[in-house]
């Protein structure tokens, strides 16, 4: 059974969405504050978040929740619907947006799609092993946490491993319809990635950048970042 959290302070909205979702057979957590939030316990699999909650701004409190669940898929839920808000959002650690008013048959398809089973055959490129079912990274003998969206853009970089991916082409597949047309959060990501494969700045990457196309992952050695 999935563990579902819901941040939701509208009664509207979040009594009746806990409803559905046991309904749908997953567990699910209600809190309608940061602060019931921050003292939720367990393993998540999803995280269903509210930004505009009465005690704190949602983007620190997932923030916060990737840091503490690196697997954690987070959806966001909410009536900000600015471009600069979903960028600020999706680089917090959410993977998904759904703006309110929202429909629910839209929004569970949203929810199944996160939380569908993915293939289970590993992906070995140099040393890195992916495994795409339970999304788990080893570098060598160390297992490697990654953020939903990191984890994401590696399988994407892996699935043409040795040749240039364009940059368009991993947000357009990475991202989907949240591309707004400026990858400058590609470049943070790719960042976040080299650091969390142990890569520090400036050293040889299994992450190759080619300037104004895009990025290779390496079959073979690290090479110039």
């Amino acid at each position: 059974m999935t563990l579902v959290w819901l941040v939701e302070d509208d009664p509207s909205i979040g009594p009746g969405l806990v409803r559905t979702l046991m309904a749908e057979g997953h567990q699910v957590e209600l809190a309608t504050s940061a602060a019931e939030a921050g003292a939720l316990t367990g393993d998540p699999d999803l995280l269903l978040l509210d930004l505009g909650l009465p005690d704190g701004d949602g983007l620190d409190l997932c923030r916060q929740l990737s840091d503490r669940h690196p697997r954690l898929r987070t959806i966001i839920l909410t009536a900000r619907s600015s471009e600069i808000d979903v960028v600020l959002g999706l680089d917090a650690g959410a993977i998904d947006y759904v703006s309110k008013p929202f429909r629910l048959s839209e929004l569970m398809a949203r929810i199944r799609a996160q939380l569908r089973g993915r293939e289970s055959n590993s992906i070995a490129v140099g040393d890195l092993l992916i495994e795409p079912g339970p999304r788990r990274v080893r570098v060598a003998d160390r297992t490697v946490e990654l953020r939903p969206r990191e984890f994401d853009l590696l399988v994407r970089l892996a699935a043409d491993a040795g040749s240039v991916v364009h940059r368009e082409v991993l947000m357009s597949d990475v991202w989907d319809e949240h591309w707004f047309g400026d990858t400058k959060t590609l470049d943070v990501h790719i960042a976040h990635l080299r650091r969390r494969l142990g890569e520090a700045p400036g050293q040889p990457s299994r992450i190759t950048t080619v300037r104004g196309v895009g990025y290779r992952l390496e079959i073979g050695q690290p090479s110039e970042p």
